[in-house]
């Protein structure tokens, strides 16, 4: 476990979020989502702009991205591209009812005149990948098994020129690798083994010895799909016990109430994409 053996420094980040305006649960593609359940979206909308107030209140930029009708998962815009150092790798989503998303994330990174890279394989953008700028030199973070696909990873690692480290999630509630890991830093991060193959739960404890373990009923509340700058970390208010680690650890928890879009399998993490120039 990590021991506090240092001062925890914020670094300012920019992000791209999507209000939740159209947000609704139509159909079902992770195990989250109940098309019978009611979602009330004037409530999602008040919860998002207090997670965007948060992020603006800690010295953060947000960026905005035009929610279009007719696409209730666009506010999760961490799916629709990954960035590192001005280099935009684009999203090709599994799931025919997200595809158009793509297309939005692509002519807002085109129209601030980002470098952008077409992918000729599905990926899911932040969703599935995470970004450690200190750790090893610079490294990327690559999950697999329920949406991205595996040669995403290679395509990934020649568009960016980093490295890159595929990890296999196992548990379909874990569906995407930003609700079973999170970096707390720029080279550490936070987990939930089970959430893996054990093959990459070793290829973890390796890169990552003193990272921080998340227990299931925190991974469950959607704890790991939080956003942390190196200090503050903002996420569900619910998964309280892991709060209480990263405080242990020297960092400052942010808990907020996201409980209307965990209804569509998302919470902190899957509605914001980190712009990293």
């Amino acid at each position: 476990m990590v021991t506090v053996n240092q001062q925890r420094v914020p670094r300012k980040r920019t992000y791209l979020m999507c209000s939740p305006e159209h947000f609704a649960v139509e159909y079902a593609i992770n195990p989250w989502m109940d098309v019978t359940a009611p979602v009330d979206a004037a409530l999602a909308v008040k919860q998002w702009d207090r997670l965007r107030e948060t992020l603006v209140g800690l010295g953060h930029e947000v960026h905005l991205l035009t929610p279009e009708a007719g696409l209730p998962d666009m506010v999760f815009a961490a799916n629709g591209a990954f960035v590192v150092d001005g280099t935009v790798y684009g999203a090709q989503f599994k799931h025919e009812q997200r595809a158009a998303e793509a297309a939005a994330h692509r002519a807002f990174y085109e129209s601030q005149d980002w470098r952008f890279i077409a992918p000729s394989e599905t990926n899911e953008g932040e969703g599935d990948f995470a970004y450690l700028p200190e750790a090893h030199g610079g490294l990327i973070l690559a999950g697999h098994g329920f949406r991205t696909e595996l040669p995403a990873h290679a395509e990934a690692q020649e568009a960016l020129g980093r490295p890159v480290v595929s990890l296999r999630l196992v548990d379909p509630r874990f569906y995407h690798l930003d609700v079973a890991l999170a970096s707390i830093d720029d080279e550490n991060v936070v987990y939930y083994p089970g959430a893996f193959s054990a093959a990459s739960q070793r290829v973890l404890t390796q890169l990552f010895p003193d990272a921080v373990h998340a227990d299931d009923s925190d991974a469950l509340a959607f704890g790991l799909n939080l956003v942390s700058d190196g200090l503050n970390v903002v996420l569900n208010s619910e998964a309280s016990r892991l709060a209480g680690k990263l405080k242990a650890a020297g960092y400052h928890p942010v808990p907020v109430e996201l409980a209307e879009l965990k209804k569509g399998g998302g919470s902190v993490k899957c509605c914001i994409a980190e712009l990293r120039h």
